[in-house]
């Protein structure tokens, strides 16, 4: 039932593309866009690429985020995210956090999945292409981003609790919380950059959990 209502919310976000072709991934676009591809075999039997592109910071014209479909080059449909794109055999699911993508997969018809393939020249191509050339440091950096998301929700938790806890209306339901950590304002500054640092290098890989990538700076779930 749900997964059938989330399809038609999906459905009705859908607009038909204009047969434009697909920009070229330009150098000064990593920080901006995205750019995925999925290699299929149509039902002809011939093959066929598609790709998803999506702008990061919004569209130019109203600041909405949105995915495009290109078959082949050419624009198939663009919908506002979460979207999910009717292609062969399947459908493609797209979905953004605060810090990039956390899906950007191809789900078969019989329920299999796989992820798209990053464009070489976007930040997740690169971020692939060191994990692919130097498996160890790519493995480090990752243990580092999730460690420094957990300490930061160990320790950014009970102060936002405390500060909740103050709140008049709050505080004479449940009474007020004291916080057992402290820190100062320049510990809790680098401690909010390293934070949004690991969650930006966990979605080049598309990577995303709800506590640790939403539970404190992240209002999408």
């Amino acid at each position: 039932m749900s997964s059938n209502w989330k399809r038609r919310r999906a459905a009705r976000r859908l607009r038909p593309g204009d047969g434009h072709s697909l920009p070229r991934f330009r150098w000064w676009q990593p920080l901006s866009r995205t750019l995925f591809h999925l290699r299929l075999t149509g039902e002809d039997g011939r093959a066929e690429t598609w790709s998803v592109d999506v702008r990061l910071w919004g569209d130019k014209d109203d600041g909405e985020v949105r995915a495009r479909l290109y078959r082949d080059g050419r624009h198939q449909a663009t919908s506002k995210l979460p979207a999910e794109f009717p292609v062969t055999g399947g459908v493609v699911e797209v979905a953004t956090s605060s810090y990039g993508l956390r899906r950007c997969h191809y789900v078969r018809e019989d329920g299999t999945q796989q992820q798209l393939v990053p464009d070489p020249a976007s930040a997740e191509g690169r971020r692939a292409r060191l994990d692919r050339e130097h498996p160890g440091a790519s493995r480090t950096i990752g243990v580092v981003s999730w460690a420094v998301l957990a300490v930061a929700l160990v320790l950014g938790v009970p102060q936002i609790v405390e500060q909740v806890s103050q709140i008049p209306p709050v505080a004479e339901r449940v009474g007020t919380f004291t916080s057992p950590i402290h820190l100062t304002g320049t510990v809790n500054v680098a401690l909010v950059v390293a934070t949004l640092v690991a969650s930006t290098e966990r979605a080049l890989r598309l990577r995303y959990h709800w506590l640790l990538d939403g539970g404190l700076f992240d209002g999408d779930d």
